[in-house]
């Protein structure tokens, strides 16, 4: 393995770790915002705090706007929504918020298009720095795809707008 790999390789665990600690600072931050405001996680209202923060709340639209991308499948051709780097993205943030690993395989699969699709894809997204590979140390067939920094960064900001503007809607959104 040359310096310019070993160098990747340790930067990609570096992000895994960094993911890793973000995840334990949101749920550590969802407690503590919560504990100011007396209540239980639901209660807490979301318009009142800047939205542009990480909270718990991203986790669930992520997975409800993975859900309704699902679903949609079960309505319409699903050819008719072809969207596999949104798709990508909305599954690594999940996996990040849920301190979990996506497979390259996994990735693909969770596109719901061809693999050759899904792999052009996150060559794509690897390019424009929004997902990083690292390399499975058990397993020398597998590698994880994670979101960079900057992506998870655009995710919240993104999820963000997606709120909302008064507190008591958002406290419907959450229930």
């Amino acid at each position: 393995m040359n310096q310019a790999e070993s160098f990747r390789r340790r930067a990609r665990k570096l992000i895994t770790f960094a993911n890793g600690l973000l995840a334990i600072a949101r749920e550590l931050e969802g407690y503590s915002v919560r504990s100011e405001w007396g209540l239980p996680d639901a209660q807490a209202p979301v318009a009142d705090r800047a939205m542009s923060e990480d909270h718990p709340y991203w986790l669930e639209l992520a997975r409800r706007a993975y859900a309704d991308r699902r679903r949609r499948a079960k309505y319409f051709d699903i050819s008719l929504f072809g969207e596999p780097a949104w798709d990508i993205l909305l599954d690594l943030f999940i996996a990040a918020k849920e301190g979990r690993k996506v497979s390259v395989t996994s990735a693909c699969i969770g596109a719901a298009v061809p693999s050759t699709t899904a792999l052009r894809w996150i060559i794509v997204l690897e390019n424009e720095e929004l997902v990083s590979r690292e390399d499975d140390p058990k397993d020398a067939r597998r590698a994880f795809l994670h979101l960079t920094t900057k992506a998870y960064s655009q995710m919240i900001e993104y999820l963000s707008t997606m709120v909302p503007a008064a507190s008591n809607e958002c406290e419907e959104l959450f229930v």
